[in-house]
């Protein structure tokens, strides 16, 4: 790993992160308690309230009331374990602070691709389908929710695309890979250490501010989401993907074709037609930057982000009959 990685990488400084993380949870949950009832109602007098509750919906589906079983977790019960690594441990904390200790909650840590059979609390879920009982709680933040600030005009950077990930045990990666990794218009990179694909497409990590000397950035999913799709959207660069099937917080499943991202086909076939398109017309991949820079936008505001939170969480505990 370089130190060019090491010191530019652009992603979000952890050390600062876990110190108020912590420091959240050592505060005693009364403090964060009686201030509830007050937070939540300010979201009626605010000039968003409509697009607030907008979200609270999108994020929480629930519309019947659903009993949870007797014998899931109090909101008490989270701890740091094997299977609630620290980041779902902290974010979900700083969520379930607010609320009485006793309250139950189904809680499902991890890159969730499918939609539990119980209302339960998530970072990602299924686009397609009755999601209701997958309910979205902003988690992993500090690796997800990465901004960037460009200072490359779309103009100045490659005509290329860029992809640095990890490809084994992800077959639509792998599929890229094989099909383009020598193609002169990619510029393709494997981060695995492990020895399952070919070798020659191992290569070393690279900064995230690297990447925005590209025009396109290639956004495929993982287990799950495509954790850098993000800051791609925030940066001069253009998001390059089939169309989603997962989403988190961020609302992917919102996202229009080649309104905020360019569209390929899920076999990939189509990929240097895009690109050549928006190469020539570069007044129309500017209003799809434009957009996709207007649409992060709307997750910058830290104090709303934590009260859309919070109203999510009350529905939670309200359609599982606890309030």
């Amino acid at each position: 790993m370089t130190l060019d990685y090491l010191f530019k990488s652009g992603k979000n400084p952890k050390i600062i992160y876990y110190i108020l993380a912590y420091a959240r949870v050592a505060t005693p949950g009364i403090v964060y308690r009686r201030r509830l009832k007050k937070a939540l109602k300010s979201i009626e007098s605010r000039p968003d309230a409509a697009y607030i509750k907008e979200r609270i919906n999108y994020y929480n589906k629930l519309e019947e009331t659903q009993e949870l079983p007797e014998d899931v977790e109090r909101l008490g019960d989270l701890k740091r374990s094997k299977k609630v690594k620290s980041v779902y441990f902290l974010d979900a904390y700083q969520i379930t602070c607010w609320f009485n200790f006793h309250f139950k909650w189904n809680y499902v840590p991890g890159d969730v691709t499918h939609i539990p059979k119980i209302p339960s609390i998530v970072k990602s879920r299924p686009i397609a389908g009755d999601n209701q009982n997958s309910i979205l709680l902003k988690l992993v933040q500090v690796r997800h929710f990465v901004f960037l600030n460009d200072k490359l005009s779309f103009k100045e950077k490659k005509n290329k695309i860029i992809f640095r990930g990890k490809a084994d045990h992800r077959p639509n990666r792998t599929q890229f890979m094989s099909k383009y990794f020598d193609h002169p218009m990619c510029d393709l990179g494997n981060i695995s250490k492990k020895n399952i694909l070919p070798e020659h497409w191992k290569v070393e990590k690279c900064s995230l501010y690297n990447h925005l000397n590209f025009k396109f950035i290639l956004a495929l999913e993982g287990i799950d989401v495509a954790s850098n799709l993000k800051w791609i959207m925030s940066s001069n660069s253009i998001a390059v993907m089939p169309k989603p099937t997962y989403e988190t917080w961020f609302m992917e499943g919102k996202l229009v074709p080649n309104v905020h991202y360019i569209l390929i086909k899920d076999d990939f076939s189509d990929l240097e037609e895009r690109l050549n398109y928006y190469i020539k017309n570069d007044d129309e991949a500017q209003k799809i930057i434009d957009n996709a820079n207007e649409y992060v936008s709307q997750f910058l505001d830290k104090k709303r982000e934590q009260l859309i939170g919070l109203a999510v969480m009350k529905k939670y505990l309200k359609k599982t009959n606890q309030l």
